[in-house]
């Protein structure tokens, strides 16, 4: 049985991005499907082969103690990019999943945020690391949080074979 996520992606992202609220749509489905990355509330603003923008709101729910951005919705926010940017550019029947993530945080994150990923698109299902780099950025274009996420892709399991 087929569950790759890269052809979804791009059928979703087609279908939803053209329309009225499309991206708003389409970034709410998308926390349905994956709920913890959901729970944050970024949209996607850009979702194209090897690149991803996402936007944070500066809310009370992912805000700390500190009144700035929670350090963890930052990591959910770095995460996201890197696994749409990679996740969209996948060859059919290929599968992929975070093996290690390390983040650096340069400044208070406050206000309305911008995270951003581009990479190179795999070119065959091989089983292969990819290390992926992703920025966020403060309205004033300040870099407040650089993270790095590996992931491991590789050929698309049967599911039904287990």
């Amino acid at each position: 049985m087929s569950c790759s996520i890269g052809p979804r992606l791009r059928r979703y992202w087609r279908a939803f991005s053209r329309l009225p609220g499309g991206k708003w749509l389409f970034s709410r489905a998308l926390g349905t499907y994956v709920p913890y990355s959901g729970s944050i509330g970024a949209r996607v603003q850009v979702l194209e082969p090897g690149r991803c923008v996402a936007m944070l709101g500066d809310r009370r729910r992912v805000r700390n103690h500190l009144h700035s951005i929670h350090a963890m919705a930052l990591a959910n926010l770095g995460e996201l990019v890197t696994g749409l940017a990679l996740m969209n550019s996948l060859p059919d029947n290929t599968r992929g999943i975070l093996t290690g993530f390390s983040i650096d945080y340069r400044k208070k994150a406050r206000g309305r945020l911008t995270a951003e990923c581009r990479c190179n698109i795999p070119a065959d299902d091989t089983e292969q690391t990819v290390t992926l780099a992703g920025v966020i950025t403060d309205p004033g274009g300040e870099i407040v949080t650089r993270v790095e996420a590996r992931w491991l892709i590789g050929p698309e399991r049967d599911t039904d074979a287990d």
